[in-house]
Protein backbone atom coordinates (compact mmCIF):
# COMPACT_ATOMS: atom_id res chain seq x y z
CA UNK A 1 0.00 0.00 0.00
CA UNK A 2 2.83 2.38 0.92
CA UNK A 3 4.48 1.84 -2.49
CA UNK A 4 1.16 2.37 -4.26
CA UNK A 5 0.69 5.76 -2.59
CA UNK A 6 4.14 6.92 -3.60
CA UNK A 7 3.54 5.79 -7.20
CA UNK A 8 0.27 7.71 -7.28
CA UNK A 9 2.04 10.88 -6.12
CA UNK A 10 4.73 10.46 -8.79
CA UNK A 11 2.10 9.86 -11.49
CA UNK A 12 0.19 12.98 -10.44
CA UNK A 13 3.39 15.02 -10.58
CA UNK A 14 4.13 13.75 -14.08
CA UNK A 15 0.66 14.72 -15.27
CA UNK A 16 0.94 18.25 -13.86
CA UNK A 17 4.53 18.79 -14.94
CA UNK A 18 5.63 19.51 -11.35
CA UNK A 19 8.04 17.55 -9.14
CA UNK A 20 6.61 15.00 -6.72
CA UNK A 21 6.03 16.41 -3.25
CA UNK A 22 8.58 15.42 -0.67
CA UNK A 23 6.18 16.25 2.15
CA UNK A 24 2.82 15.07 3.38
CA UNK A 25 0.49 17.83 4.57
CA UNK A 26 -1.28 17.56 7.90
CA UNK A 27 -4.55 19.48 7.76
CA UNK A 28 -6.64 19.99 10.89
CA UNK A 29 -10.38 19.96 10.13
CA UNK A 30 -11.86 21.66 13.16
CA UNK A 31 -15.57 21.00 12.56
CA UNK A 32 -14.92 17.37 11.55
CA UNK A 33 -12.80 16.65 14.67
CA UNK A 34 -9.99 15.18 12.58
CA UNK A 35 -6.58 15.66 11.03
CA UNK A 36 -6.04 14.61 7.41
CA UNK A 37 -2.84 13.41 5.75
CA UNK A 38 -2.78 14.87 2.23
CA UNK A 39 -0.35 14.38 -0.65
CA UNK A 40 -0.06 17.94 -2.03
CA UNK A 41 1.08 16.75 -5.45
CA UNK A 42 -2.00 14.67 -6.20
CA UNK A 43 -4.47 16.11 -3.69
CA UNK A 44 -5.06 12.59 -2.42
CA UNK A 45 -6.14 12.10 1.17
CA UNK A 46 -3.83 9.38 2.40
CA UNK A 47 -5.39 8.98 5.84
CA UNK A 48 -7.60 10.68 8.40
CA UNK A 49 -7.36 10.44 12.19
CA UNK A 50 -10.24 11.22 14.56
CA UNK A 51 -9.35 13.62 17.37
CA UNK A 52 -11.02 15.45 20.26
CA UNK A 53 -13.72 18.09 19.90
CA UNK A 54 -12.96 21.05 17.59
CA UNK A 55 -9.18 20.71 17.12
CA UNK A 56 -7.34 23.82 15.93
CA UNK A 57 -3.52 23.74 15.78
CA UNK A 58 -0.90 21.07 15.03
CA UNK A 59 2.86 20.70 15.56
CA UNK A 60 5.22 17.89 14.49
CA UNK A 61 7.81 16.39 16.84
CA UNK A 62 11.50 17.11 16.15
CA UNK A 63 12.04 13.54 14.90
CA UNK A 64 9.09 13.85 12.52
CA UNK A 65 7.35 10.71 13.78
CA UNK A 66 4.52 12.21 15.83
CA UNK A 67 2.28 15.25 15.93
CA UNK A 68 0.45 17.08 18.70
CA UNK A 69 -2.99 18.61 18.05
CA UNK A 70 -4.84 20.92 20.43
CA UNK A 71 -8.51 20.03 21.00
CA UNK A 72 -9.74 23.57 21.58
CA UNK A 73 -13.47 22.86 21.77
CA UNK A 74 -16.32 25.33 21.34
CA UNK A 75 -18.08 27.92 23.47
CA UNK A 76 -20.60 25.28 24.53
CA UNK A 77 -18.00 22.52 24.99
CA UNK A 78 -14.58 23.94 25.95
CA UNK A 79 -11.79 21.48 25.20
CA UNK A 80 -9.12 20.34 27.66
CA UNK A 81 -7.09 17.70 25.82
CA UNK A 82 -4.05 17.30 23.58
CA UNK A 83 -3.98 14.52 20.96
CA UNK A 84 -0.68 12.75 20.19
CA UNK A 85 -0.73 11.22 16.69
CA UNK A 86 1.53 8.48 15.30
CA UNK A 87 2.32 9.77 11.81
CA UNK A 88 3.60 6.50 10.34
CA UNK A 89 0.57 4.44 11.36
CA UNK A 90 -1.95 7.30 11.20
CA UNK A 91 -3.42 6.66 14.64
CA UNK A 92 -4.04 8.65 17.80
CA UNK A 93 -1.54 7.30 20.33
CA UNK A 94 -3.06 9.01 23.33
CA UNK A 95 -5.24 11.91 24.35
CA UNK A 96 -3.65 13.83 27.22
CA UNK A 97 -5.97 15.39 29.78
CA UNK A 98 -4.83 18.95 30.53
CA UNK A 99 -7.46 19.66 33.22
CA UNK A 100 -7.95 21.93 35.02
CA UNK A 101 -6.63 23.87 32.04
CA UNK A 102 -9.07 24.53 29.21
CA UNK A 103 -9.18 25.81 25.63
CA UNK A 104 -5.73 24.60 24.53
CA UNK A 105 -4.85 26.34 21.28
CA UNK A 106 -1.29 27.21 20.28
CA UNK A 107 1.17 24.31 20.20
CA UNK A 108 4.92 23.93 19.58
CA UNK A 109 6.69 20.55 19.96
CA UNK A 110 10.18 21.84 20.75
CA UNK A 111 12.11 18.82 22.11
CA UNK A 112 11.73 15.06 22.22
CA UNK A 113 9.80 15.11 25.49
CA UNK A 114 8.39 18.63 25.72
CA UNK A 115 5.46 20.38 24.02
CA UNK A 116 4.47 24.01 24.65
CA UNK A 117 0.70 24.57 24.71
CA UNK A 118 -1.34 27.69 25.43
CA UNK A 119 -4.42 27.34 27.63
CA UNK A 120 -6.77 30.25 26.98
CA UNK A 121 -9.29 29.21 29.61
CA UNK A 122 -6.85 29.43 32.51
CA UNK A 123 -4.36 31.96 31.07
CA UNK A 124 -1.35 29.62 31.19
CA UNK A 125 1.51 28.37 29.11
CA UNK A 126 1.71 24.61 29.63
CA UNK A 127 4.77 22.42 29.12
CA UNK A 128 3.53 18.90 28.37
CA UNK A 129 5.46 15.62 28.61
CA UNK A 130 3.98 13.49 25.77
CA UNK A 131 5.59 10.25 26.96
CA UNK A 132 4.27 10.51 30.48
CA UNK A 133 0.99 11.93 29.24
CA UNK A 134 0.90 14.79 31.71
CA UNK A 135 1.45 18.51 32.20
CA UNK A 136 5.04 18.87 33.41
CA UNK A 137 4.70 22.54 34.35
CA UNK A 138 2.29 25.46 34.01
CA UNK A 139 3.30 29.13 33.94
CA UNK A 140 0.69 31.86 34.23
CA UNK A 141 0.58 34.45 31.48
CA UNK A 142 -1.51 36.96 33.45
CA UNK A 143 -2.97 38.00 30.09
CA UNK A 144 -6.34 37.59 28.38
CA UNK A 145 -6.94 35.05 25.59
CA UNK A 146 -3.41 33.62 25.46
CA UNK A 147 -3.65 32.12 21.99
CA UNK A 148 -0.49 31.26 20.03
CA UNK A 149 3.02 30.15 21.00
CA UNK A 150 6.47 30.08 19.40
CA UNK A 151 9.61 28.52 20.88
CA UNK A 152 13.25 29.33 20.10
CA UNK A 153 15.30 26.67 18.32
CA UNK A 154 17.34 25.92 21.42
CA UNK A 155 14.16 25.42 23.45
CA UNK A 156 15.06 27.97 26.12
CA UNK A 157 12.63 30.78 25.29
CA UNK A 158 8.90 30.80 24.53
CA UNK A 159 6.62 33.60 23.36
CA UNK A 160 2.85 33.72 23.76
CA UNK A 161 0.47 36.20 22.15
CA UNK A 162 -2.68 37.26 24.01
CA UNK A 163 -5.48 38.61 21.83
CA UNK A 164 -7.47 40.19 24.64
CA UNK A 165 -4.54 42.03 26.23
CA UNK A 166 -2.76 43.04 23.02
CA UNK A 167 0.53 41.68 24.29
CA UNK A 168 3.26 39.14 23.66
CA UNK A 169 4.69 37.47 26.74
CA UNK A 170 8.23 36.09 26.90
CA UNK A 171 9.10 33.06 29.05
CA UNK A 172 12.33 31.49 30.24
CA UNK A 173 11.53 27.79 29.78
CA UNK A 174 14.67 26.56 31.52
CA UNK A 175 13.83 28.51 34.68
CA UNK A 176 10.08 28.07 34.26
CA UNK A 177 9.28 31.74 34.70
CA UNK A 178 7.71 34.68 32.92
CA UNK A 179 10.14 37.34 31.70
CA UNK A 180 7.70 40.10 30.80
CA UNK A 181 4.92 41.42 28.58
CA UNK A 182 5.49 43.37 25.36
CA UNK A 183 2.78 45.73 24.08
CA UNK A 184 2.65 44.44 20.51
CA UNK A 185 -0.82 45.83 19.67
CA UNK A 186 -4.54 45.20 20.00
CA UNK A 187 -5.52 41.72 18.94
CA UNK A 188 -1.98 40.32 19.00
CA UNK A 189 -2.32 36.79 17.64
CA UNK A 190 0.02 35.55 14.91
CA UNK A 191 3.72 35.25 15.67
CA UNK A 192 6.84 33.79 14.07
CA UNK A 193 10.54 33.85 14.87
CA UNK A 194 13.12 34.53 12.20
CA UNK A 195 15.36 31.47 11.63
CA UNK A 196 18.26 33.16 13.43
CA UNK A 197 16.02 33.84 16.43
CA UNK A 198 16.91 37.53 16.56
CA UNK A 199 13.47 38.86 15.66
CA UNK A 200 9.93 37.94 16.56
CA UNK A 201 7.22 39.12 14.17
CA UNK A 202 3.76 39.58 15.70
CA UNK A 203 0.50 40.47 13.93
CA UNK A 204 -1.86 42.75 15.84
CA UNK A 205 -5.05 42.01 13.96
CA UNK A 206 -7.23 44.70 15.58
CA UNK A 207 -4.62 47.46 15.20
CA UNK A 208 -3.77 46.32 11.67
CA UNK A 209 -0.01 46.13 11.90
CA UNK A 210 2.98 43.83 12.33
CA UNK A 211 5.23 44.44 15.32
CA UNK A 212 8.89 43.47 14.92
CA UNK A 213 10.38 42.59 18.31
CA UNK A 214 14.08 42.36 19.13
CA UNK A 215 14.35 39.13 21.14
CA UNK A 216 17.45 40.30 23.01
CA UNK A 217 15.93 43.49 24.40
CA UNK A 218 12.27 42.41 24.17
CA UNK A 219 11.45 45.78 22.62
CA UNK A 220 9.41 46.60 19.52
CA UNK A 221 11.79 47.85 16.82
CA UNK A 222 9.23 48.58 14.11
CA UNK A 223 5.50 48.56 13.38
CA UNK A 224 4.53 47.80 9.79
CA UNK A 225 1.00 48.76 8.72
CA UNK A 226 -1.10 45.84 7.49
CA UNK A 227 -4.89 46.24 7.59
CA UNK A 228 -7.24 43.37 6.77
CA UNK A 229 -7.02 41.30 10.00
CA UNK A 230 -3.51 39.75 9.76
CA UNK A 231 -3.95 36.42 11.51
CA UNK A 232 -1.00 34.05 10.81
CA UNK A 233 2.70 34.54 9.98
CA UNK A 234 5.21 32.06 8.54
CA UNK A 235 8.89 32.63 7.73
CA UNK A 236 10.63 31.14 4.71
CA UNK A 237 13.56 28.85 5.66
CA UNK A 238 16.12 31.40 4.40
CA UNK A 239 14.63 34.06 6.66
CA UNK A 240 14.22 36.54 3.83
CA UNK A 241 10.43 36.58 3.59
CA UNK A 242 7.60 36.75 6.11
CA UNK A 243 4.28 35.52 4.72
CA UNK A 244 1.04 36.68 6.34
CA UNK A 245 -2.56 35.59 5.89
CA UNK A 246 -5.12 38.37 6.24
CA UNK A 247 -8.52 36.96 7.19
CA UNK A 248 -10.53 40.12 6.61
CA UNK A 249 -9.01 41.05 3.26
CA UNK A 250 -8.80 37.37 2.19
CA UNK A 251 -5.19 37.89 1.10
CA UNK A 252 -1.73 36.36 1.33
CA UNK A 253 0.91 39.07 1.81
CA UNK A 254 4.71 38.80 1.54
CA UNK A 255 7.13 41.05 3.45
CA UNK A 256 10.84 41.53 2.88
CA UNK A 257 12.27 40.81 6.35
CA UNK A 258 15.50 42.79 5.99
CA UNK A 259 13.82 45.83 4.42
CA UNK A 260 10.74 45.48 6.65
CA UNK A 261 8.54 46.34 3.71
CA UNK A 262 5.71 44.73 1.77
CA UNK A 263 6.88 42.88 -1.35
CA UNK A 264 3.75 41.32 -2.84
CA UNK A 265 0.18 40.31 -2.13
CA UNK A 266 -2.33 37.88 -3.63
CA UNK A 267 -6.08 37.48 -3.18
CA UNK A 268 -7.14 34.12 -1.78
CA UNK A 269 -9.85 33.91 -4.38
CA UNK A 270 -11.90 30.80 -3.72
CA UNK A 271 -15.68 30.36 -3.50
CA UNK A 272 -17.29 30.00 -0.10
CA UNK A 273 -18.42 26.54 0.94
CA UNK A 274 -22.18 25.91 1.18
CA UNK A 275 -23.48 27.28 4.47
CA UNK A 276 -20.19 29.00 5.29
CA UNK A 277 -21.93 32.23 6.20
CA UNK A 278 -23.71 30.52 9.09
CA UNK A 279 -20.51 29.17 10.69
CA UNK A 280 -19.48 30.83 13.97
CA UNK A 281 -16.03 31.93 12.75
CA UNK A 282 -17.54 33.53 9.63
CA UNK A 283 -18.46 36.51 11.81
CA UNK A 284 -14.77 37.39 12.09
CA UNK A 285 -14.84 38.61 8.48
CA UNK A 286 -18.23 38.11 6.76
CA UNK A 287 -17.91 37.21 3.09
CA UNK A 288 -14.20 36.34 3.30
CA UNK A 289 -12.80 32.91 2.45
CA UNK A 290 -11.08 33.42 5.83
CA UNK A 291 -7.52 32.33 5.06
CA UNK A 292 -6.02 31.39 8.42
CA UNK A 293 -3.72 28.35 8.58
CA UNK A 294 -0.37 29.00 6.88
CA UNK A 295 2.62 26.76 6.18
CA UNK A 296 5.83 27.18 4.17
CA UNK A 297 7.22 23.96 2.70
CA UNK A 298 10.56 22.68 3.93
CA UNK A 299 12.29 23.65 0.68
CA UNK A 300 10.82 27.16 0.85
CA UNK A 301 9.26 26.91 -2.61
CA UNK A 302 5.59 26.63 -1.66
CA UNK A 303 3.18 28.23 0.78
CA UNK A 304 -0.02 26.49 1.80
CA UNK A 305 -3.03 28.47 2.98
CA UNK A 306 -6.10 26.98 4.68
CA UNK A 307 -9.14 28.89 3.43
CA UNK A 308 -11.41 28.06 6.34
CA UNK A 309 -14.68 29.24 4.80
CA UNK A 310 -13.83 27.74 1.41
CA UNK A 311 -13.09 24.25 2.78
CA UNK A 312 -9.88 24.14 0.71
CA UNK A 313 -6.11 24.39 1.05
CA UNK A 314 -4.48 26.53 -1.64
CA UNK A 315 -0.85 26.03 -2.66
CA UNK A 316 1.07 29.15 -3.79
CA UNK A 317 4.52 29.76 -5.20
CA UNK A 318 6.27 31.28 -2.16
CA UNK A 319 8.30 33.68 -4.32
CA UNK A 320 5.72 35.03 -6.77
CA UNK A 321 2.57 34.20 -4.73
CA UNK A 322 1.14 32.69 -7.90
CA UNK A 323 -1.52 30.05 -7.13
CA UNK A 324 -0.47 26.51 -8.05
CA UNK A 325 -3.39 24.31 -7.05
CA UNK A 326 -6.45 24.11 -4.83
CA UNK A 327 -7.16 21.00 -2.78
CA UNK A 328 -10.65 20.27 -1.48
CA UNK A 329 -10.53 19.30 2.20
CA UNK A 330 -13.78 20.10 4.00
CA UNK A 331 -14.58 20.56 7.67
CA UNK A 332 -13.13 24.09 8.02
CA UNK A 333 -9.39 23.43 7.52
CA UNK A 334 -7.30 25.41 9.98
CA UNK A 335 -3.94 24.33 11.44
CA UNK A 336 -1.32 23.06 8.97
CA UNK A 337 1.95 21.15 9.35
CA UNK A 338 4.14 18.86 7.23
CA UNK A 339 5.88 15.53 7.64
CA UNK A 340 8.23 13.48 5.49
CA UNK A 341 6.34 10.37 6.57
CA UNK A 342 3.94 8.60 4.20
CA UNK A 343 1.35 6.99 6.50
CA UNK A 344 0.68 3.28 6.42
CA UNK A 345 -3.06 3.73 5.96
CA UNK A 346 -5.76 1.17 5.23
CA UNK A 347 -7.04 1.37 1.67
CA UNK A 348 -10.45 2.76 2.65
CA UNK A 349 -8.73 5.88 4.06
CA UNK A 350 -7.09 6.68 0.72
CA UNK A 351 -9.47 8.90 -1.21
CA UNK A 352 -8.79 11.34 -4.04
CA UNK A 353 -9.25 15.03 -3.36
CA UNK A 354 -10.52 17.53 -5.90
CA UNK A 355 -7.40 19.24 -7.23
CA UNK A 356 -7.77 22.34 -9.40
CA UNK A 357 -4.52 23.41 -11.07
Amino acid sequence: MRKALVLLAILAAALTGRPAAAETLLVVRKTDDAVDFVDPGSGMRLASVALGHAPHEVSVSPDGRRAAVTNYGTRERPGSTLSIVDLEHATELRRIDLAPHTRPHGVAWFSADRIAVTAEGTRHLLVVDPGAGRVASAIGTGQEVSHMVAVSRDGTRAYVTSIGSGTTTAFDLAAGRKLGDIATGAGSEALALTPDGRELWVAARADGHLAVVDTASLEVQARLPLPGIPIRIAMTPDGKTALVTCAGASELVAFDVAARSERARRKVDVPLAPGAGQRPFAQLAPGSALPVGLLVSGDGRSAYVAATMGDVVVQYDATTLGPLRTIEVGGEPDGLAATAVVPRAPCHACTPGDVRN
